[in-house]
């Protein structure tokens, strides 16, 4: 077994870990998941199937493929829930956390383990080094603490570093796409979206559930209630809707009220993890009186009529035995409706608070009422998500800092000086060139020619 344990240790070192830290790999899972995630933008997620079939046809179909059959069985009707796009984040993970272990955090330690160079032939591998017979160790240092730089004196030998953040930065990078990815998959597991239409007075539990992890349960509030206190529309001087808005209450399983708040389009109720969304709005129902009557009440159903505008209607019966009656249409909120007889001509307009006479009596309308369109979400994710993107631009600063390095060594009367850095090559060039011409107009018996090494690299750049 031990060997088993060792054979299987050294496989995932030597063959897992550095497949799953190739570049190529993370670069074509990045595009897989962002070409996945624009097919979930532009095809309607979470719909009824009918509305695929009416939408994405058979023939012809859409870009000579796109069915709503192949929608379905490639679940590109809920994409970022399926268990392959999933599977594309788990895999991104594994290879940002192999990258990270086998390339970043091996950088970070290596930059912070540093010795001194104690020959001067190893100077000549630096891309800038000089030798001087001015200056001191003890200069050299004070005029690197002026920069910013972390000193590490010892003897002969001097060591200085700054800008090692710029190695963290990169390490925060990955962690912060790690904590996003992590967001993602557990807010695809676990959040759910409801869609919700009630009219004003009327009070509901979430049950409508349209898209859903398969832990959404956990997140699913069962002693809370929603009241609809009031849903009415603003409409503008030329009969438009300008906006439409939806008062709340929040219950608790006695009915009494945890949050009250009126919301609309773009400002939603949020409580204990639910978002309220206003999103659509509806006619519910049209009340009215035949005659001397009693207040009836008739439920308006959508019609489906050519234009532009919605259309809703009921019928409503002119006799006890409902052998006549007329329907009543109606488009809007501002209390407007057309009636036409049983043969579809229409015969008559009436407003909210009026009366007409059809079939012989007197038809009042009373009141049409109004039904809220509200889209209720859970995403446990947010905070994480959130989290991971504050992370990914402080990463991203972070990154853009020189870790710059710089060695001495005095001896025999010869100060040798040799640096490098990661990035911003040029402008550590000239800092240290600086720092070479303040020692070299030190206080001395005697200049000697100062020797400049600089690589071939450095030449052109310069």
């Amino acid at each position: 077994m031990k060997t088993i344990n060792l054979f299987f240790q050294r496989f995932f070192k030597t063959e897992v870990l550095p497949l799953l830290a190739n570049l190529q790999l993370a670069i074509l899972l990045l595009l897989a998941i962002a070409v996945f995630s624009v097919t979930g933008t532009v095809i309607e997620q979470g719909k009824s199937l009918a509305f695929y079939q009416a939408n994405y046809p058979e023939h012809p179909a859409l870009f000579g493929f796109l069915t709503w059959n192949l929608i379905s069985t490639l679940g590109l009707d809920h994409v970022y829930r399926t268990w392959w796009y999933l599977a594309l984040l788990i895999l991104l993970g594994a290879t940002l956390g192999a990258c990270t272990s086998t390339r970043q955090l091996p950088a970070l330690t290596a930059a912070r383990r540093w010795k001194f160079y104690d020959q001067p032939r190893q100077f000549e591998k630096l891309a800038l080094s000089a030798e001087l017979e001015t200056g001191s160790l003890q200069s050299l240092a004070a005029l690197l603490e002026k920069r910013r730089y972390r000193i590490f004196h010892e003897r002969n030998f001097l060591y200085a570093r700054k800008g090692l953040v710029g190695r963290v930065g990169p390490i925060v990078v990955h962690i912060s796409m790690l904590l996003i990815l992590l967001g993602a998959i557990w807010g695809a597991m676990t959040g759910f979206m409801a869609l919700e239409d009630f009219p004003s007075g009327e009070t509901f539990k979430i049950s409508h559930i349209v898209e859903a992890g398969p832990w959404f349960r956990s997140q699913l509030p069962s002693n809370l209630l929603v009241r609809v206190n009031r849903f009415w529309i603003d409409y503008t001087p030329e009969g438009g809707i300008d906006q439409f808005y939806s008062d709340l209450s929040i219950l608790d399983s006695q009915e009494h009220e945890l949050k009250h708040k009126t919301i609309h389009v773009n400002d939603p109720l949020r409580y204990q993890g639910l978002t309220l969304y206003q999103t659509n709005w509806g006619i519910d129902a049209v009340q009215y009186q035949v005659n001397n009557s009693p207040i009836l009440q008739g439920k308006m159903a959508p019609l489906k009529i050519g234009g532009k505008n919605r259309t809703w209607g009921t019928w409503v019966p002119t006799k006890p035995d409902s052998s006549e009656g007329v329907f009543l249409m109606a488009q809007d909120l501002q209390g407007t409706l057309r009636i036409y007889d049983a043969s579809g001509k229409e015969v008559s307009t009436v407003r909210t608070g009026m009366s007409t006479e059809v079939n012989g009596v007197t038809l009042t309308i009373i009141k049409v009422v109004g039904k809220t369109g509200l889209q209720i979400k859970a995403d446990p994710s947010i905070s994480i998500v959130y989290t991971g993107f504050g992370l990914l631009m402080l990463g991203v600063v972070m990154s853009y800092v020189s870790h710059s390095q710089v060695w001495a060594l005095q001896q025999e009367g010869h100060l040798y000086i040799g640096g490098k850095t990661n990035r911003a090559q040029v402008a550590f060039e000239r800092e240290l060139l600086d720092i070479l011409d303040l020692l070299d107009q030190e206080p001395k018996e005697q200049i000697s020619e100062l020797s400049l090494t600089l690589s071939n690299e450095v030449v052109k750049r310069s």
